[in-house]
C-alpha cells in the first residue's frame, strides 16, 4: 500500500510540474521569450536574444554600428561607438497597430529612447525623431532631461508627461508597453499605465506645434513605421523585445 502510495504522488507532482511550466515563459537567452498564452495570443520576438537579426542602423541597410547582441540584450558599444560612430538601431520591418514590450536599463546619467513610426526615408529625414515620437528612457536623476517636464523616463517626449513615475533605479530593468490602436496610444510602464493620448487629430497637431518638433513637417504623421533603440551616446540596453500586431 505505502508503495502504490508513493507511486501515485511521484506522479502527481510530475503532473503539476508539467502542468506549471507549461504556463511559464519559453525562456530563449536570459530573460527573452514568449509566454504559451502570448504564442497563442499571436505576439513573436523581435529580438532573438542573441544577434542583430531584423535590425540595422538607421539608413544603412545590413550594419549594425556600435551596437552589439549580448547576454540576452542588444546595446551599445561604447568602444566600438569611437571607432564606428553613432546611430540608432531600427527594425528592418514596419508596423501600423500594435502592441509592442520591451524592456529597457540605462546606465548612469544615461539618455536614450523608444521611437516608434519611424519613417526610413534618408533624402528627407535625417534623423529617426525626425518621423518617430518617442517614450523616454532617462536616468531621472542623473541626467539633466530629468529637470524638464516631459522628458523625464516614461514620458512622450516633449509631448506629454506621465500621469505617474513607475520607473525603477538606474541600472535595474524596466518593463515598458506600447500600445497604438487607430489612433489610441497608451504607454505602460512596470505595470502601470502611464500616458494615454490620441494621435493624429486636431489636438495631436496642436501639441506637436507648441513642440519642438514643430519645424519637423514629417514628425508624428505617419500611421506605420519602424521601431528605433536611440543611441545617445550612453550605455542602454534592450531586451525581451515582442510585438502582436493589432
Amino acid at each position: 500500500m505505502k508503495r502504490i502510495t508513493t507511486g501515485i504522488l511521484f506522479a502527481f507532482v510530475l503532473l503539476m510540474a508539467c502542468h506549471t511550466t507549461s504556463k511559464t515563459v519559453t525562456r530563449t537567452v536570459n530573460g527573452n521569450g514568449l509566454t504559451v498564452a502570448e504564442k497563442n495570443a499571436g505576439w513573436r520576438m523581435l529580438f532573438d536574444g542573441k544577434t542583430l537579426m531584423g535590425w540595422h542602423i538607421y539608413g544603412k541597410p545590413g550594419s549594425p554600428g556600435a551596437w552589439h547582441a549580448g547576454e540576452g540584450a542588444l546595446y551599445v558599444d561604447m568602444n566600438d561607438r569611437k571607432t564606428f560612430g553613432g546611430g540608432d538601431l531600427v527594425t528592418n520591418e514596419e508596423f501600423g497597430n500594435f502592441d509592442f514590450k520591451y524592456e529597457w536599463k540605462i546606465s548612469p546619467k544615461g539618455n536614450s529612447g523608444l521611437i516608434f513610426y519611424v519613417k526610413e526615408d534618408t533624402v528627407k529625414y535625417k534623423n529617426t525623431y525626425n518621423t518617430g515620437p518617442e517614450m523616454q528612457v532617462l536616468d531621472n536623476d542623473g541626467h539633466p532631461d530629468g529637470k524638464i517636464i516631459k522628458h523625464r523616463a516614461g514620458d512622450l517626449y516633449d509631448l506629454i508627461k506621465v500621469s505617474k513615475e513607475t520607473v525603477r533605479p538606474v541600472g535595474e530593468w524596466n518593463q515598458a508597453e506600447i500600445i497604438s490602436n487607430n489612433g489610441d496610444l497608451q504607454f505602460i510602464l512596470n505595470g502601470e499605465n502611464v500616458l494615454h493620448t490620441t494621435m493624429w487629430d486636431e489636438n495631436w497637431r496642436k501639441m506637436v506645434a507648441g513642440s519642438k518638433f514643430k519645424t519637423m513637417p514629417g514628425f508624428g504623421n505617419f500611421k506605420t513605421g519602424k521601431f528605433a533603440l536611440q543611441d545617445h551616446g550612453d550605455e542602454v540596453w534592450f531586451r525581451n523585445i515582442k510585438i502582436k500586431t493589432l
